[in-house]
């Protein structure tokens, strides 16, 4: 656990400094403008959807029998506000997967481990896998657990999608540039829980106001430095019992 706090901390700290605010940046402003013109273009297909949603949850008559207009138009722009941030946010994680880990990747590297031998065991084409992958399963876990809304089980499922979402995206990534393939498939495939541990905990990021619209670069960061920190460990690990043994061989 203290692993993954450290992580957290220095993705913090990495968050004050300039190249890594503009870094935090121009996603966010790329996915708002995604969405919002998105949202322009179908505005009136999501205005009649709210209005069939209306009309199902019978409360459609009410609504137009206090505030005709007014109070229909509030709701209808309350709902797409509630839908449009975390569409930015989810989208912003994905533009940060796919386009951002090198930098960010180097940014951690040469301040935490510039003696961190690079093997480059990742692949664009495996980051883009992993990042189409981690999206179609993320919008999976919303689909099939929208039962559990009914019954008021459902205030958990944000929680375990942002959760999954976040251990699935930058896991990979964050070994790409340093790990082999075979310590990618070793460390991917042990320590999981600390890993969905980390992604729980930066998935309650993502819904605090304000500080949402920093977590995606600081999920990055902390999975960047919680996985070259196993790395480094690793291979520390491994070098001792190499030198050990040709030690007792001699």
């Amino acid at each position: 656990m203290s692993q993954i706090l450290s992580a957290i901390a220095n993705a913090t700290r990495d968050l004050l400094r300039l190249k890594i605010i503009w870094i935090m940046v121009w996603p966010i402003l790329t996915a708002s403008m995604i969405w919002l013109l998105i949202g322009w273009i179908f505005w009136d297909f999501f205005a009649e959807f709210i209005y069939l949603g209306f009309d199902e949850l019978g409360v459609k008559d009410w609504i137009d029998s206090q505030a005709p207009g007014w109070l229909a138009y509030s709701i209808q722009w309350l709902i797409n506000i509630i839908f449009f941030i975390p569409l930015v946010i989810i989208t912003t994680l994905i533009i940060t997967a796919i386009f951002l880990m090198p930098a960010l990747i180097n940014h951690v590297a040469k301040r935490r481990y510039p003696r961190l031998e690079r093997e480059s065991g990742g692949t664009i084409v495996g980051s883009l896998v992993n990042a189409l992958y981690a999206t179609f399963l993320y919008i999976l876990i919303w689909v099939l657990t929208l039962p559990l809304w009914a019954f008021g089980a459902g205030i958990i499922v944000p929680f375990i999608a942002a959760a999954f979402l976040n251990q699935q995206l930058f896991r990979y990534d964050a070994l790409s540039e340093h790990a082999a393939p075979t310590e990618i498939k070793k460390l991917l495939a042990s320590h999981r829980l600390p890993l969905w541990i980390l992604g729980l905990l930066t998935g309650f990021l993502q819904y605090i106001p304000i500080v949402n619209f920093f977590s995606p670069v600081l999920t990055a960061l902390a999975f960047i430095h919680y996985e070259l920190a196993r790395l480094e460990k690793v291979r520390s690990m491994e070098n001792g019992e190499s030198a050990g043994n040709s030690a007792s061989c001699n």
